[in-house]
């Protein structure tokens, strides 16, 4: 398994594996909604980076989208994890473990203290990994639509 980050030939691999993570979370992707975030991966001003997992036949098999964001309590920047997806017959391969390798290494490179990520309730899979991985916090997230 190697993680690097998206290169601009990834786009069609990368598009296969962000629209499988739209449909697990039953969320509407579009064109519109695949170009921006694009954009955002290669924008040297924003601070928003993508890794993609490949297996050994060099197939794109999971995707990870993370960020900087600011701690006013720390008074730090520290790291956010916004998308994270492995195709379902890759599961259990060690991609998984390889994405958060290479999160870990990227977040000491850039002084973050720590990362952050939040996920569904009933995705019980995935929180039996982040269990491993991570120490859960006691925070509740709420939303506030606008509209």
């Amino acid at each position: 398994m190697t993680v690097d980050f998206l290169a601009k030939e990834d786009r069609a691999a990368w598009e296969e594996l962000y629209k499988g993570y739209a449909v697990f979370y039953k969320v509407p992707m579009n064109d519109e909604i695949l170009n921006q975030v694009w954009s955002w991966i290669f924008d040297e001003k924003e601070a928003f980076f993508a890794l993609i997992a490949k297996d050994e036949g060099g197939k794109a098999v999971g995707l990870m989208h993370f960020r900087e964001m600011a701690s006013p309590l720390r008074g730090k920047k520290v790291g956010f994890l916004d998308d994270l997806f492995v195709k379902p017959e890759a599961r259990g391969s060690g991609a998984v473990d390889a994405l958060f390798k290479r999160l870990q290494q990227e977040a000491k490179t850039h002084h973050w203290p720590l990362v952050r990520w939040i996920t569904a309730d009933d995705n019980f899979r995935a929180r039996i990994v982040y269990d491993r991985l991570a120490k859960r916090t006691m925070w509740v997230t709420y939303q506030m639509d606008v509209s």
